[in-house]
C-alpha cells in the first residue's frame, strides 16, 4: 500500500509552531538531535514506524501531518501503532515474527491465535486487521456499507437526500401530504404531520400514511416498518442508481442475497428510463 507522505519541511514548520525544540523530539523519540535535522531538512526520512510519536511529539494529528493516500496494509497498520517487527514475537508469544512478515508480505495469512492480539496491540479492531491482511494479499475490501436508517424520520430523510439526484428538487412536505392524501382517496394527513414525522417529533405513522409514503418514494411498504433487511436493500438500490451502474444491475440482476425483486424491477424502470434520455432525439426530462 502507498506509505505515509513524509514532508521536512512540514515537520519543521510543525515543531517550530509546538515551540518545540529539536532536541526536545529527538529525546521523546530516542534519536540525535542531528536525526530531527536531518529529517526536516529531507536528508533521508524518518521509519515509518517513527511518525506516529513524531505526529504527537509536535502536537499534530498523523494523518493530518503525515497522511496516506489510501487504505492500510497489515504493515502499515503495525508502523501506525510504533512497533517494530523484532517487537512482534513479545506480543503472539513466539519466538520470531515469523507469522506476521509472511502475513505482511502476502505469503501466508496470520493464524487465528494471532489475530486478537495483534489487533489489540495495535489498536484497531480485529475487522480492520482482517481488512488490511487482505490488502497485502493485493485484496481490496469494500468499504463497510452505509448504515441503514431506523426511525421513521431517518427514512424519510434519507429518501429526500438519495432519491432526488441533480437539478431535481426533493418534494416539500406539502408535497408529500398531497401525494400520501391522492393515494389514500382520502385527507389522511396534513403538511404539519408531514414536518411532525420527518422532524421526528412524531414517531408513529398509520399502515395508510406508511403506505402512501412509499407510494411517494417507489419503495416497498415494508421500508418504513421495522424491518432492516427492506430498509438496507431500499440503500443499497440507490447507493447502485447513485454510482451510475444502473444498466448493470438491469442485465445481471442480484439474487436473492441482493436487492428483492420489487425494488430490482423499480431500478431496472429507472434504468430504461435513464437510457431513454440518452438516445438521439429523445426527450429531455419531465417537468
Amino acid at each position: 500500500m502507498p506509505p505515509r507522505l513524509f514532508d521536512g519541511r512540514r515537520l519543521y514548520d510543525a515543531r517550530r509552531a509546538a515551540r518545540r525544540t529539536q532536541s526536545d523530539v529527538a529525546d521523546e523519540l530516542g534519536v540525535s538531535p542531528s536525526s530531527v535535522g536531518s529529517w526536516e531538512t529531507g536528508q533521508w526520512p524518518p521509519d515509518a514506524e517513527k511518525l506516529a510519536a513524531l505526529a504527537v511529539s509536535v502536537g499534530r494529528d498523523l494523518e493530518d501531518l503525515f497522511p496516506r493516500p489510501g487504505l492500510p496494509d497489515l504493515a502499515d497498520l503495525r508502523c501506525d501503532a510504533g512497533i517494530y517487527r523484532q517487537q512482534v514475537p513479545q506480543m503472539i508469544g513466539t519466538k520470531s515474527a515469523g507469522p506476521v512478515t509472511n502475513a505482511e508480505k502476502g505469503v501466508r495469512r496470520l493464524g487465528e491465535q494471532f489475530v486478537e492480539p495483534l489487533a489489540k496491540g495495535y489498536g484497531v479492531s480485529v475487522e480492520a486487521l482482517l481488512a488490511a491482511q487482505e490488502r497485502s494479499f493485493g485484496h481490496e475490501v469494500p468499504p463497510p456499507a452505509t448504515e441503514v436508517p431506523k426511525s421513521l424520520a431517518e427514512k424519510i430523510n434519507y429518501l429526500l437526500a438519495h432519491s432526488y439526484p441533480g437539478p431535481e428538487e426533493s418534494p416539500s412536505d406539502e408535497d408529500l401530504a398531497r401525494h400520501v392524501n391522492e393515494h389514500a382517496g382520502a385527507r389522511i394527513a396534513s403538511e404539519a404531520d408531514i414536518r411532525a414525522l420527518r422532524t421526528g417529533v412524531e414517531t408513529e405513522a398509520s399502515p395508510v400514511l406508511r403506505d402512501g409514503l412509499a407510494d411517494v418514494f417507489g419503495v416497498s411498504p415494508m421500508y418504513f416498518q421495522p424491518n432492516e433487511a427492506t430498509a438496507r436493500q431500499v440503500v443499497e438500490g440507490l447507493q447502485l442508481l447513485a454510482s451510475g451502474n444502473v444498466g448493470k444491475v438491469a442485465a445481471r440482476g442480484l439474487g436473492k442475497e441482493g436487492l428483492s425483486a420489487d425494488l430490482l424491477a423499480y431500478i431496472n424502470e429507472v434504468a430504461a428510463e435513464l437510457q431513454q434520455r440518452d438516445l438521439p432525439g429523445a426527450e429531455g426530462p419531465r417537468q
